[in-house]
């Protein structure tokens, strides 16, 4: 059964104090290497969405036990008995990823180094996006790995691994932690250079299990392990709430008139906050309080108004450290007075989909004229948007993207597809409603 979005105009400000989920790409390596620690992680606030379910049902394939407590829909507290780098069970079928580009190329580098064969496999969409950035690289460290036209399932036999130095031409979290994960089984010292920001989760989280993971300038370099091998220390870990998701609700205030909302426990890594360079760059009036730490991330409360947003251009490494929020941003884009571009931002067109071609089709039905580059889009605002009929394409970050510029059109807005939500934000919806927005779930 597939689930309809319906919104309607909001004619009411969005107010309220609200949490959003946990961080998804510390949700998915917070199991990861719990799981190959040395005695028992404490994971709390840890998200149950779509993405990261299939990567914790991955970690019990391979014989990891975890006791999971519902603390509500969208935090779940873990507890995982790690049975150590070389503890894993040899799976007895494929590891499904289910939609999870993360998932997979970050189980890629952890499962070259094991003494078992494996198969890494995932959706119709999963297959379509590039693995070649990380099947290359393994390669060079001495893993196995088949692939058809770069492509998943990931055939992966064992193999034996030796540090590398590889040079990324353009900045990835994925492909970093690709290499450094399989750093871990490898002889020898591992490095990567950088050739901007890209998130740095990985380096804290193996930083907080006792591995001297450090970085020189543009260089990250996992040094040759010691004698015995890597021993990861257990987590005890409160995951920060998602930038990525913070986006929507903070992109819905800073449009819908006289809105102010506050959204409590924000990750902040600077590798994550481009979206709170852009929208400040636009003239939103935000705010940051209540700052602080929490295994070795920084945390803070936002406060987003409504305010008369002006053009701004994205490029370079604010691209890097916002890539996923950029279909969000154009919405706000299109209540701007000017025209905003984006441009190095060509990553956008092998995410779940082409997001840049997608979202200009389906914002056109709603009224925008966004003009597409090979790398990037521009919208010339600010525009009166109609209601209509739109498609999330089953991409859960156009889906909320459309939702939230429902609520500044004229007229009925329907998003079809919309269940994928689920895949990284599940209870958008009632969240939303909590702030006072109009939308609700239709079943069909």
């Amino acid at each position: 059964m597939s689930k309809q979005l319906l919104i309607r105009p909001q004619k009411t400000p969005l107010q309220g104090v609200i949490s959003v989920p946990g961080d998804k790409s510390i949700s998915h390596r917070a199991v990861m290497l719990a799981s190959l620690a040395e005695g028992t992680s404490t994971i709390r606030r840890w998200l149950p969405a779509g993405d990261t379910l299939a990567t914790l049902q991955i970690i019990q394939d391979l014989g990891v036990s975890v006791q999971i407590d519902k603390r509500s829909d969208i935090a779940w507290d873990l507890t995982i008995e790690g049975r150590g780098l070389h503890g894993w069970q040899t799976p007895t079928q494929p590891l499904d990823c289910r939609n999870a580009g993360t998932g997979m190329r970050l189980l890629a580098g952890l499962l070259a180094g094991q003494s078992f064969p494996s198969v890494l496999d995932g959706s119709e969409q999963l297959r379509k996006r590039p693995m070649r950035r990380i099947t290359d690289p393994l390669s060079e460290m001495g893993a196995n790995i088949e692939a058809e036209n770069g492509r998943c399932p990931l055939a992966i036999t064992p193999g034996q691994l030796h540090g590398i130095e590889y040079r990324m031409n353009v900045a990835s979290a994925q492909v970093k932690s690709a290499i450094l994960l399989a750093g871990l089984y490898a002889a020898g010292e591992t490095r990567v250079y950088q050739p901007g920001p890209a998130r740095d989760h990985t380096e804290r989280m193996l930083q907080a299990m006792g591995v001297s993971v450090r970085t020189e300038r543009d260089w990250v370099i996992l040094p040759a392990a010691p004698e015995g091998g890597w021993r990861l220390r257990p987590l005890d870990l409160t995951v920060p709430a998602d930038p990525s998701s913070a986006a929507f609700p903070l992109v819905a205030a800073a449009i819908v008139p006289h809105s102010q909302i506050t959204i409590a426990g924000v990750g902040l890594n600077e590798t994550r906050t481009g979206i709170l360079d852009m929208l400040q760059a636009m003239g939103a009036e935000l705010t940051v309080h209540n700052e602080h730490l929490s295994g070795g991330e920084r945390l803070g409360d936002l406060t987003v108004s409504f305010s008369e947003l002006h053009s701004t251009n994205v490029r370079g490494e604010t691209v890097v450290r916002g890539i996923d929020e950029l279909p969000v941003w154009a919405v706000a884009t299109t209540q701007a007075a000017g025209v905003s571009q984006v441009e190095d931002a060509a990553e956008l067109r092998v995410k779940e989909v082409d997001r840049i071609s997608v979202l200009a089709g389906e914002l056109r039905k709603l009224g925008v004229e966004m003009m597409e580059s090979p790398d990037g889009f521009s919208v010339a605002g600010p525009l009166r948007l109609f209601g209509g009929e739109v498609d999330s394409h089953d991409d859960h970050r156009l889906g909320m993207s459309l939702a939230v510029a429902g609520l500044v059109t004229h007229g009925l807005t329907l998003v079809h597809d919309a269940g994928c939500i689920a895949d990284s934000f599940p209870g958008f919806v009632e969240m939303m409603q909590s702030l006072g927005a109009n939308m609700e779930w239709l079943d069909r």
